[in-house]
């Protein structure tokens, strides 16, 4: 059976940050699909994942990524991996909203390692 998805038609809405929204779309063992949005001046905390892979895919305005310490910003379009291991955090420093696509395989849950 096919499923189409949308953000009113998802399987988990959730808050994070600092009124920073997520969907989820897929939620299995091995990979899950989100989509999140930043508002402007919004970070999330340095961490790092002992055994996911995350994709991230800009959908709308500018990423900022730190990623073992090296700042990469992204634009609409435009796509990043960071593997396992690599301490990372996205921020959107922008006038306006961040929207972006998250694989993540296999799913963070209970793989995220804060770095105080």
């Amino acid at each position: 059976m096919n499923t189409v998805f949308s953000k009113g038609e998802c399987l988990d809405h959730y808050t994070w940050g600092d009124d920073c929204h997520g969907w989820t779309f897929v939620d299995t063992e091995v990979i899950s699909v989100k989509q999140e949005l930043m508002p402007p001046d919004t970070a999330e905390k340095l961490h790092y994942h002992e055994k996911a892979t995350q994709f991230f895919f800009i959908l709308k305005g500018r990423a900022e990524f730190s990623i073992d310490g090296k700042i990469i910003e992204l634009r609409e379009q435009q796509a990043i991996q960071i593997d396992p291991k690599q301490k990372h955090f996205i921020a959107n420093a922008n006038p306006t909203d961040l929207e972006f696509i998250l694989y993540s395989y296999p799913s963070t849950k209970n793989d995220r390692i804060e770095i105080k």
